[in-house]
């Protein structure tokens, strides 16, 4: 997936916003992985920004390319993940102009996906 050219730093301060908001477990076991640069790095290459992008262009693209976007986007989700990256699905914060106009039907794809592709 080519990657949208939104800036990692906004994301970054979105999901630093939302760790402060997390139950205290999640909170936990997301920050001493986002401590880890490797994780850090990881997260961010596979998860978050694929996931700005698919919100970003997922606005304009065809039905067969979002399909095709979000079938290429083979990530497993911790559950202390999922709580992080709902909002930035959701419209929460920072990122609140890039979901605006994005089709329910795609919100929710975004969301089940979350869901759905769940680690133990």
């Amino acid at each position: 997936m080519k990657l949208f050219s939104f800036p990692v730093f906004a994301v970054e301060k979105a999901i630093a916003k939302r760790v402060l908001s997390l139950e205290p477990a999640h909170r936990e076991w997301f920050t001493q992985r986002w401590a880890q640069k490797p994780y850090r790095k990881a997260f961010l290459e596979n998860k978050a920004m694929p996931l700005v992008t698919l919100l970003a262009k997922g606005k304009t693209w065809d039905d067969e390319t979002f399909d095709a976007e979000m079938a290429a986007w083979d990530a497993r989700f911790y559950p202390a993940e999922v709580e992080v990256l709902r909002p930035i699905i959701e419209g929460d914060g920072l990122l609140q102009l890039m979901q605006k106009n994005v089709p329910a039907e795609r919100v929710q794809a975004l969301l089940n996906k979350l869901e759905t592709q769940r680690q133990a």
